[in-house]
């Protein structure tokens, strides 16, 4: 690595153009590089669940090379419900080394936004609603990340909650409340995970857009916090040069490909010339790219390599799709199926659908991608007969080109899907004919499962838009409903970014299990679960609702308005407004069962070291892993409890171990603790 005065004598050779040059997009995902003094340009790539596929450099046309497929990972929602670190590491770790391999230098991600309502369309790219799960998962994330020499980008910078308005809501909400939910995982992402790199938000807050907010890009990440890394802006979120020059953000992108307008291209140096804007603001923002390239090794030509899609990434891929999936249900001991069964219906056009091309800019060119219906067939084999009926169709796609999308995503007219009565009335009909053929199978089948739930369609998980509702959408409520009259032994698996309503059914069903986006081996894991090979062992990392009155963003706050959007609900998020408000949700925060049980009994706290131990022993005769919640209760006015700790451990059946949990925060005179398993 270079050294500080080195650093400090490139900036000084550098002219006010080339300065310039290196604070603004010269390609929709690089910057300019100053040749002459052997300054590469910075080439940033989307996540989080790999590194994005690639555009030509000033549209948003595909280059359609065999070279940019990827490991797909499972979405951050699946890796929150793993409950596990280990897992998070591995993943930031896969990613980091694709991300160096396809040579690029800022991966952007994670995604630590608080999951305030399921509505949010971009759920599914963030981790929960709790803002300690999300942030100790983020940190290791990030850790696994940037050893390759390559920086994470914690995104969206901040309380950046809804699609809905996104580009231009202000977003109103306590300081205190901000610094108690919101903010907890980027402060620690820069203070404990060490990030390099972080992208502002569209929105604003409290009255100023967020990638060029002074008060908490100066005031709070750079001088509070001490960040010293790259702030870069969402792409198009700039709005004026004067501010966005006074502001802590160093590098604006864009959509459009008229780099040399951009605010921190010529406009900015407009103002430098005019006397309006000092050239030492643009100084520190070429001394910030400086320093993450040096942090990175691109200034002295000793850089890790990296790779992309080895058998070692796929497996750890795997092993967290495992982790991830979330039994809700099997009150009967349905599941695990018998593997021997001689013949078995699949319905439901989840079970073959792939998820990885698509949901904006978190869409993946996947190597390839194991649905359910494949995952169950290859672990089945031969000897079992597999039919499939999909059962329910999801929309035609019915609005502007969506290929190129992200072209027109500034424009505030921009409608991505149209209605159309005509094409509502056949798809109606369709649906009606795939139910009846579905239900006359299930009649002939002893064994049925159906796989259906949300997908990456505008409008369900999806970026730029926010759900209309919880509800499933193509009907599968009535289909779901029919076949358990039916087959009342029927499993129903769902994949999503987050709850949907279930109401209608749930009390009929007797196996249930969730299974998110399980990136590359999503199916496989499925399947595996499904048969009994993996015990399921995630849990919920946010609240299940039976419907949006539950939600605090809906019941007592305000979520999906235009212009402007009040956080009433304040700390009340997730899990602790059904606490304090005694709302029984569907499936509560931190749910999940087992093939197997397991007990939990004699914590203690240890104050000095802020840990608390805890006896576990597995009761059940399979193996199983299992996580082990430690919860902060509050006093008076106080959520009535928040995470404070977790860990995850693996256990034969019978064998009895001491548990302990770190409490880092650390733990505050008067509050209690106790351990739940």
């Amino acid at each position: 690595m270079l050294s500080e005065k080195k650093l400090n004598e490139i900036l000084s050779e550098l002219t006010l153009d080339e300065k310039l040059s290196m604070i603004h997009g010269a390609e929709f995902f690089k910057t300019a590089g100053v040749e002459r003094l052997n300054i590469p340009p910075l080439v940033f790539s989307d996540g989080p669940m790999g590194v994005r596929l690639d555009f030509y450099p000033d549209s948003w046309d595909k280059v359609n090379l065999s070279d940019d497929y990827v490991t797909y990972l499972p979405c951050n929602s699946a890796l929150a419900a793993s409950f596990s670190r280990e897992c998070a590491y591995e993943t930031g770790n896969v990613l980091g080394e694709e991300t160096r391999g396809r040579g690029k230098d800022v991966i952007l991600g994670p995604g630590v936004n608080i999951k305030r309502s399921p509505r949010c369309g971009r759920n599914f790219e963030y981790f929960s609603e709790d803002p300690y799960l999300t942030k100790e998962l983020a940190v290791e994330y990030i850790k696994g990340v940037q050893q390759w020499d390559v920086a994470a980008c914690v995104k969206h910078f901040l309380a950046n909650n809804q699609e809905t308005d996104r580009l231009n809501v202000d977003t109103i909400v306590d300081e205190d409340v901000l610094k108690e939910i919101y903010m907890p995982a980027f402060r620690d992402a820069v203070k404990r995970g060490g990030v390099l790199s972080l992208m502002g938000s569209y929105n604003r807050i409290n009255g100023e857009f967020g990638s060029q907010h002074t008060h908490y890009l100066n005031d709070v990440l750079r001088n509070e916090w001490g960040f010293d890394g790259l702030v870069v802006s969402d792409w198009g979120a700039i709005h004026d040069s004067e501010n966005a020059a006074k502001s802590g953000l160093d590098v604006e992108m864009s959509v459009t490909p008229d780099f040399d307008e951009y605010y921190l291209a010529n406009p900015l140096k407009k103002l430098v010339e005019e006397g309006k804007i000092s050239e030492e603001l643009i100084d520190e923002k070429v001394r910030h790219c400086l320093l993450l390239m040096n942090r990175l090794n691109m200034l002295d030509g000793e850089r890790k390599s990296g790779t992309y899609n080895t058998e070692e990434h796929r497996s750890a891929a795997l092993r967290v799709a495992e982790e991830s999936v979330v039994l809700l249900k099997n009150d009967k001991g349905i599941l695990p199926l018998d593997r021997k069964i001689k013949k078995l219906l699949v319905i439901g056009e989840n079970a073959d659908r792939l998820h990885a091309l698509g949901g904006g800019s978190a869409e993946i060119k996947a190597l390839y991608e194991i649905s359910p219906l494949m995952g169950i067939k290859k672990l089945l084999g031969g000897n079992v007969s597999v039919k499939y009926a999909k059962g329910y169709s999801g929309d035609i796609f019915r609005g502007n080109d969506e290929e190129k999308w992200q072209e027109r995503s500034l424009d505030l007219d921009f409608v991505r899907v149209e209605s159309d009565e005509v094409a509502d009335k056949k798809m109606a009909e369709l649906r009606k004919t795939l139910r009846e053929e579905a239900l006359a199978l299930a009649a002939e089948y002893e064994n049925v499962i159906f796989i259906g739930g949300l997908d990456h369609v505008p409008g369900h998980d999806s970026e730029g838009d926010d759900r209309p509702d919880m509800k499933l959408p193509y009907e599968q409520d009535i289909l779901i409903k029919e076949l358990l009259k039916i087959r009342p032994d029927m499993t129903v698996v769902l994949i999503g970014g987050s709850c949907v309503e279930m109401s209608e059914w749930v009390d009929d069903v007797h196996a249930l299990v969730w299974g998110w986006y399980g990136g590359i081996e999503g199916g496989t894991a499925i399947a595996e679960v499904l048969f009994g090979d993996v015990n399921p062992s995630g849990r919920l990392p946010e609240t299940f609702y039976h419907d949006l009155s539950e939600c605090s963003a809906h019941a007592i706050g305000e979520y999906g308005t235009v212009d402007r959007v009040e956080y009433k609900d304040g700390i009340y998020v997730g899990y602790r407004y059904v606490d304090k408000y005694g709302v029984t949700p569907q499936f509560p925060f931190g749910y999940g069962l087992s093939y197997t049980t397991f007990e939990c009994e004699g914590a203690t706290v240890d104050y000095d070291s802020s840990t608390v131990t805890v006896s576990v022993t597995n009761t059940g005769r399979r193996a199983g892993k299992v996580s082990v919640l430690v919860y902060m209760k509050g006093e008076g006015d106080e959520p009535v409890k928040t995470l404070a700790g977790f860990d995850k451990i693996y256990l034969e059946p019978g064998e009895k171990r001491l548990v302990r949990v770190d409490i880092t925060d650390g733990i505050v005179g008067g509050r209690k603790y106790f351990a739940v398993v």
